[in-house]
């Protein structure tokens, strides 16, 4: 089977577990989109509960967390990521993955803005967001971004003790993210949390999908 042919098998393949998840998320969505819609008192709480903790120093702090989820940042991380997997490592199913989890994530992501139409706290911290709240984007592709680097890193090394440094760090930075949207008050926290749950969910199921495709393919290559 031609590289392709592979890559369109891939590419369907994705498609169709997406429109799964999404049609099971769907489902989700007419039972609890009127709730969510509406802002809940935990979430209102949450926001008092840090305003002890705003300083102008944790101001700058945030906002950088807030970047590294951003597509400012993400974008290029992805295309660097592609290219020293392809033509440095030479592992074209690793650039696959980056590739395919990036794109399928934005396109969950926007989907379930879509759907449930929840509005932006009403008073952001510094600067308001654009766009719909619920679920966070930062924390969905925070997750799977950053879940992915911690896949691949702990296949690629052998060494333990690296490998668990480099997965609390990961871990850590996706958690600060999150944290930060809070903070900023451009997210509430039941979006990150809701966020991180489907960027776990998804990338789980992606690199269930593209591990069993990679072997597969190597079956009939």
């Amino acid at each position: 089977m031609q590289f392709r042919e592979v890559t369109i098998l891939i590419v369907a393949e994705t498609l169709l577990s997406l429109v799964l998840f999404t049609a099971v998320i769907g489902i989700l969505v007419f039972l609890v989109r009127k709730r969510i819609r509406k802002y809940k008192p935990a979430d209102l709480a949450v926001f008092d509960r840090l305003q002890r903790w705003v300083s102008p120093a944790n101001n700058r702090a945030m906002l950088f967390f807030s970047f590294l989820g951003s597509h400012k940042f993400l974008i290029p991380a992805n295309l660097l990521l592609i290219f020293f997997f392809l033509f440095s490592l030479h592992q074209s199913w690793f650039s696959i993955r980056v590739i395919t989890i990036a794109l399928s994530s934005l396109v969950l992501m926007f989907l379930l803005k879509y759907l449930f139409q929840r509005k932006r706290p009403l008073s952001p911290l510094l600067k308001a967001a654009r766009g719909l709240s619920f679920p966070s984007g930062h924390a969905i592709i925070s997750v799977t971004f950053y879940g992915l680097l911690l896949h691949i890193s702990w296949n690629l090394l052998e060494t333990g003790l690296l490998r668990w440094a480099i997965a609390v760090l990961l871990i850590t930075i996706i958690l600060f993210i999150g944290y930060s949207r809070i903070y900023l008050r451009v997210h509430y926290a039941s979006d990150v949390i809701s966020g991180f749950i489907i960027g776990l969910l998804w990338l789980l199921i992606s690199l269930w999908v593209l591990d069993n495709l990679e072997q597969y393919a190597k079956t009939i290559v």
